[in-house]
């Protein structure tokens, strides 16, 4: 009998769900609790943050390394209640080592829900959508003293006549009545205005990196269903175990880190003057990369099916197999190692891009919503990835169980879905390239318009 090889093994479809589930409130919080007590507007402490970012990760990277190799190995050859032990007490340790700066820490009052925030100034100025627009901003309401304004911009107009006081509006005020008797859901500030408008700055970027975590599912997933197929093995006596292969994923990730940390970020510095890649930069680079590692990653699957059809061709299949151990087949899973290295090193550049990113462009009290709008890509990364072998089985396949993603991996076609893959990857970095450039362009005028203050409306209720 020939072994056959299926995409149905919910465990392995599973495990990058299982994996994303625990960690995202994490860190976001951990994330925006940082963010309070080092952030300075100082040169110096604005270089440290990319080297915060990188170590951020390096550590978080590190952390996946120890799960990967020591845990697995503890819970297969001891016992999985010593490993589950282990992370127990890790984060017992972790948590004290958290209580003991709480005397250190910054704490801010919250000031309310920003996505409320958010749908009071779209419902602010839905409800004033009849008005004109005013000829100066001298004309919109501000609340906020001048050092907390948000300077005026011109785009999302539409957006501006949120603040635009109308008749008996500004009546409370001019009685002298307290500042907060002013109904938010009728009347915003131009401070308030130009957050929303920054978070609406964030969406194509965030838009152009959901795609990235889809190939970064596909990875973790049918690259080890490849695995499963080939020669794992490493000397005569250790076959590596095909879950295990996450580790060149995670070995990819800290090399670049490193490399990039100590050798990149100094020789930019000195040559450049600034402490390595935009932000922007660094995603352009995960996404140039994403879609060289799906490009590899199909050859090698060609490669794959070459030798899955060779052996299939021989009289005695079974026996061929068995010759080079169990049911694999004659051909070297090490040779999978460059496609998870393209995109690990690709997810090492993407995932601090869009912390700073995303981070440095949000306005000061929605940094942990904005922080949630990075994993949220993840998130829907992976959603998209679920949809897409959906769409994909459903297009391609029959009534046979076959296609590009059938019952077997050996009968499918999974070079022409990471070809699809690469495609995409390389469609949505053009676009991305379109919203960098957008986005710099914005930038570059906004920095222009901020000598043009904000004028704040004169009443009675200035004490406020």
């Amino acid at each position: 009998m020939q072994a056959r090889h299926g995409f149905s093994d919910a465990g392995v479809l599973h495990l990058p769900l299982r994996r994303r589930c625990g960690d995202g409130r994490a860190q976001v919080k951990c994330l925006g609790l940082w963010h309070r007590p080092v952030r300075r507007e100082g040169r110096e402490e604005k270089m440290q943050m990319s080297y915060f970012f990188n170590r951020f990760f390096l550590f978080i990277s590190t952390g996946t390394l120890l799960a990967v190799t020591v845990l697995v190995y503890i819970q297969d050859q001891v016992g999985r209640s010593w490993a589950y032990a282990i992370c127990c007490a890790s984060m017992a340790v972790a948590i004290l080592i958290f209580l003991t700066g709480t005397k250190r820490y910054r704490y801010k009052k919250s000031s309310g829900s920003p996505v409320v925030h958010i749908v009071q100034v779209v419902i602010a100025a839905l409800r004033k959508r009849n008005l004109d627009q005013p000829g100066s901003v001298s004309a919109l309401y501000e609340d906020q003293p001048e050092e907390n304004r948000v300077h005026h911009t011109n785009r999302l107009s539409f957006l501006d006549k949120a603040a635009i006081v109308v008749e008996g509006e500004d009546t409370n005020l001019a009685k002298g009545e307290h500042c907060s008797r002013v109904n938010p859901w009728r009347l915003c500030s131009v401070t308030r205005v130009e957050e929303v408008k920054m978070v609406v700055g964030l969406l194509p970027v965030w838009a152009t990196t959901i795609l990235f975590w889809t190939i970064y599912a596909q990875m973790i997933t049918f690259s080890v269903e490849q695995a499963t197929t080939m020669d794992r093995s490493l000397g005569r006596s250790f076959e590596i175990p095909a879950g295990s292969l996450t580790v060149f994923f995670v070995g990819a990730i800290l090399i670049t880190l490193s490399v990039y940390d100590r050798l990149v970020m100094l020789w930019w510095k000195r040559r450049r003057g600034t402490p390595g890649f935009t932000n922007l930069q660094k995603i352009a680079i995960g996404l140039a990369l994403s879609a060289v590692g799906m490009a590899v990653a199909s050859l090698v699957e060609v490669k794959r099916l070459a030798v899955v059809r060779k052996v299939e061709s021989l009289a005695a299949a079974a026996a061929a197999r068995s010759r080079h151990g169990s049911s694999a087949l004659p051909i070297s899973v090490f040779i999978l190692i460059p496609q998870f290295f393209l995109v690990g090193a690709g997810e090492a550049f993407i995932y601090t891009g869009q912390l700073d990113f995303f981070i440095t462009r949000s306005p000061k009290g929605m940094k942990t919503m904005s922080t949630g709008m990075f994993l949220s890509t993840i998130s829907l990364g992976f959603f998209l990835s679920s949809l897409l072998v959906s769409i994909v089985k459903a297009i391609t396949g029959g009534r046979d169980g076959k296609g590009w993603l059938g019952d077997s991996i050996d009968d499918g076609r999974l070079d022409c879905f990471y070809g699809l893959l690469a495609v995409l990857s390389a469609v949505n970095f053009v676009a991305f390239l379109g919203c960098a450039f957008w986005d710099r362009q914005r930038g570059t005028g906004e920095e222009l318009k901020m000598e043009n203050k904000t004028v704040r409306l004169p009443s009675a209720g200035d004490e406020c």
